[in-house]
């Protein structure tokens, strides 16, 4: 960690290592504030969102008064990401799903085509939002599918694209949106499945199925483990994380497109415990995995969010505001009148839910972190942790961007 002072300013830089463990104290401030609070524990919101939003509100009061500024290294963000979309696939153990695969498939297709019709109409919302109020249709899809879908990685694609066809603010207006939409993921998702959870007195099948079984012998817990099974054990994680990361950049060539590296990470995840599982290799511990996952899961988020720069939103302009509160009353409405019933009508849908305020909104992980607070204080839907990562992370990004070249092609005129 550097400090500094230039220009009367105090300066702090964090290094890549104090970023983290700063954020592993927001992460602890986050854990006790959700102990002291009933309204953070009765509305499910994440520990990581309630420390990470303190420290981002923070770093704005000392940007704003000129008292101090805060730079963060998040050169482990990316990291933290792909080891705990590789403990989920560790953590997959197909022969527990046999009984319901048809239904499984079944549920994934029908996911599928919501996201895909959701996509289309956040796009709609935004062009004709955009119309009314006067705003250029090419900011106008930055501030709906571009941004709420794909994130920040497609809004500044698509931005990039926007500013070489004339359209100046592309990338403040595709970062903005995106930001605003990740903040909206996490504060709206868990509430809303919350609510599913306690409206209509939803409970966990996981629970009861998974309760009167004997843990195998081969599924360690921590106090069963010897220091030689735990070093194998994260030893396996990242190696399929190394395994992952090789595979997507293949992919990646393959398609002439870069493919995320936390999908393959995953699927390798998969594989390797599947495989495990028939041929009893090492010993597996599945609450080992759980626990590091989590924790991954919890400082990347917490990074992400004290890493915000709230002050570059405050030039958004007013139109692409109200673009994406738009959104995000649209997916809370159709979260709660439609997919939810689409879905089933039962705890999987609720969480299922969640997490499509999640991915819709903001990211993947966001999805992932909505669902774990809800797993953790209701129980598991084994269903919604394999279909909501599936889709969020690639066949989402397959359903909203074909619709949305088409709509740039018809209604985004090149100025240059």
């Amino acid at each position: 960690m550097f400090i500094s002072l230039s220009e009367g300013i105090l300066t702090i830089r964090a290094d890549g290592i104090c970023t983290t463990a700063l954020a592993a104290v927001m992460l602890l401030l986050g854990v006790w504030l959700k102990g002291q609070s009933r309204l953070l524990r009765k509305y499910c919101l994440p520990a990581p969102v309630v420390g990470g939003t303190l420290a981002m509100l923070l770093v704005f009061l000392g940007h704003e008064t000129g008292l101090f500024q805060m730079e963060f290294d998040t050169q482990f963000q990316i990291p933290f990401m792909i080891s705990f979309f590789t403990a989920v696939g560790l953590g997959a153990k197909l022969s527990a799903f046999s009984k319901g695969v048809n239904k499984g498939g079944k549920l994934l297709l029908i996911y599928w085509l919501i996201t895909a019709f959701i996509s289309l109409c956040q796009n709609l919302i935004g062009l004709t939002v955009g119309r009314v109020i006067g705003l250029e249709p090419a900011y106008a899809l930055l501030s709906s599918a571009i941004s709420m879908v794909g994130g920040h990685g497609a809004a500044g694609a698509y931005g990039s694209t926007f500013l070489k066809m004339g359209y100046p603010a592309s990338m403040e207006v595709g970062a903005s949106a995106a930001t605003f939409g990740l903040i909206a993921a996490v504060m709206c998702g868990g509430p809303m499945g919350r609510f599913l959870i306690e409206k209509y007195h939803l409970h966990s099948e996981d629970m009861e199925e998974v309760r009167p079984l004997p843990e195998k012998p081969r599924e360690l817990t921590h106090q069963q483990m010897a220091k030689l099974d735990i070093l194998i054990n994260v030893a396996v994680i990242l190696i399929c994380m190394g395994l992952g990361v090789w595979l997507a950049q293949g992919v990646g060539i393959l398609l002439n497109m870069t493919f995320p590296s936390y999908v393959c990470a995953m699927f390798v995840g998969v594989l390797v415990r599947n495989l495990n599982e028939k041929f009893q290799v090492y010993r597996f511990s599945e609450s080992l995995v759980g626990s590091f996952g989590e924790i991954m899961l919890n400082l990347y988020l917490a990074i992400v969010l004290m890493s915000l720069k709230l002050w570059e939103m405050a030039g958004i302009l007013s139109g692409v505001m109200l673009i994406v509160l738009a959104q995000v009353a649209f997916m809370l409405t159709m979260c709660y009148f439609v997919v939810f019933r689409l879905l089933g009508s039962n705890y999987d849908a609720a969480v299922m839910c969640a997490g499509l305020c999640g991915h819709g909104l903001g990211a993947v992980p966001s999805a992932m972190v909505n669902m774990t607070v809800l797993a953790d204080q209701y129980g598991m839907s084994r269903k919604a942790f394999l279909i909501v990562p599936v889709v969020g992370s690639c066949l989402a990004d397959l359903a909203y961007q074909p619709h949305t070249l088409l709509l740039i092609k018809l209604f985004v005129e090149n100025l240059d």
